[in-house]
């Protein structure tokens, strides 16, 4: 791997972590691509468990082959897939599905993302997978849900954010509709399925497994929140706010004399602490900005006052101040500043792990448990790297292994340089 690969705070843990997690022993056979899936099971990774990620020869994964790439590597790929082993097969095969149905046999944990029908023909349909293992806890994600008339449209993230509303109220101005800066209906579909499978998981602790299934549409509809409680309750129709807050004020951004930041105030005594920040404490008391509703109100003649006020000092002087005066506030970061961040480096984010060619810095998963974050254990495997080893683990025999992989029934990749999950 090429690009920015030295130690930084969290590689110790990466390498040497020996937690188990609270998911040690639980087997998920993965079977998604993209991105709402293996965001999903990445989760489950980071917790403990032993995701098996099932891949199609000959290409794999379809973000295998998504820019951008750091020589051979696609980073849409490794920003997902950590904490996984590879498995490649030609489903097109008999015998390539039947190691598919083993695999299924040994899990606890079925995670798919493929179109209806798709998991039947690969002799895994539900209502036999239920029948057979009652204790399997299936989970299911698809573009736009289990019934209606979409039900079998391939769905992508760019789709549900227009469908959802939450295009349109993103942006300002001539700058709206406007999506979102990352896939989040893609990434919110996935966490919600990995909190549909720890539910599963612990109802299947009391005898009984579900089934659980989610959408990006119905996903990124539920980010909507309290927009869309708005238009239901009172009929109104949220409009962009650019980077105000649509119902509260002042919350938003505000230019230093050098750059913008960001302040949120949440309440009156907030909003009273800022005001004496700023050198302007009657501002707090004038009629027209006295509560949330007033302020809200006003929001255009108090954003030009307070952008005058700040301007006077450099964004620096002004978050020291607002912070110790309990004022939320924060600096707007490119990505290059973000992993400069003091918080940012403290809480160890970015690990430092081995991979082909080197080491690379990976984003570990957000989760902390009993006071630790998690490691990533292993790093982004190449396609098919751990075909070997799981067709062992189920019983077959090297000879029979070396068989299936001769025909490319099995696809074995070179064993890379590292240490793999």
């Amino acid at each position: 791997m090429t690009g920015n690969h030295a130690a930084v705070p969290g590689s110790a843990r990466a390498q040497d972590a020996s937690a188990a997690g609270p998911l040690s022993g639980i087997r998920v056979l993965d079977l998604t691509r993209a991105l709402a899936g293996p965001y999903c099971t990445a989760i489950l990774g980071d917790l403990g468990a032993d995701v098996i990620k099932v891949e199609m020869l000959p290409r794999g994964d379809v973000t295998r082959h998504w820019p951008p790439f750091d020589g051979e590597h696609s980073l849409y790929y490794l920003s997902t897939n950590r904490n996984k082993r590879s498995v490649a097969l030609d489903l097109r095969s008999a015998e390539a599905r039947q190691v598919l149905a083993d695999l299924a046999a040994q899990a606890d944990v079925l995670v798919e993302n493929f179109r209806p029908g798709v998991l039947g023909r690969l002799g895994l349909a539900p209502e036999r997978l239920r029948a057979e293992r009652p204790d399997l806890v299936i989970a299911s994600v698809s573009g736009f849900g289990e019934i209606g008339p979409m039900r079998d449209d391939p769905g992508l993230d760019q789709v549900a954010q227009g469908m959802s509303g939450l295009m349109s109220v993103t942006g300002a101005g001539d700058q709206t509709p406007m999506r979102a800066g990352v896939p989040i209906a893609d990434m919110t579909a996935g966490l919600f399925s990995a909190v549909g499978i720890l539910a599963s998981l612990v109802a299947r602790g009391r005898g009984r497994a579900s089934r659980v299934s989610t959408s990006l549409l119905e996903s990124a509809v539920a980010l909507m929140t309290f927009q869309a409680q708005r238009y239901l309750s009172t009929g109104e129709v949220p409009e962009p706010q650019g980077n105000d807050h649509p119902l509260i004020s002042p919350y938003g951004t505000f230019r230093a004399s050098d750059t913008s930041i960001n302040v949120a105030v949440g309440t009156d005594a907030q909003w009273v602490s800022l005001c004496e920040a700023l050198g302007a404490p009657g501002l707090s008391q004038r009629p027209e900005y006295a509560g949330p509703a007033q302020r809200s109100a006003n929001r255009d003649a108090l954003h030009a006052e307070l952008n005058d006020l700040f301007s006077r000092r450099p964004a620096a002087q002004w978050l020291a101040e607002l912070r110790q005066r309990g004022v939320p506030c924060g600096p707007i970061y490119t990505m290059d500043q973000v992993f400069d961040d003091a918080q940012v480096q403290a809480l160890g984010l970015v690990q430092s792990v081995p991979y082909p060619g080197g080491a690379t810095r990976l984003v570990r998963g957000p989760i902390w448990v009993d006071g630790q974050p998690p490691a990533i254990r292993g790093y982004p495997p190449s396609l098919g790297e751990h075909s070997r080893q799981v067709l062992s683990g189920l019983g077959y025999d090297e000879r029979t292994i070396g068989d299936l992989i001769a025909r490319n029934v099995v696809g074995q990749a070179q064993q890379p340089t590292g240490d793999g999950a």
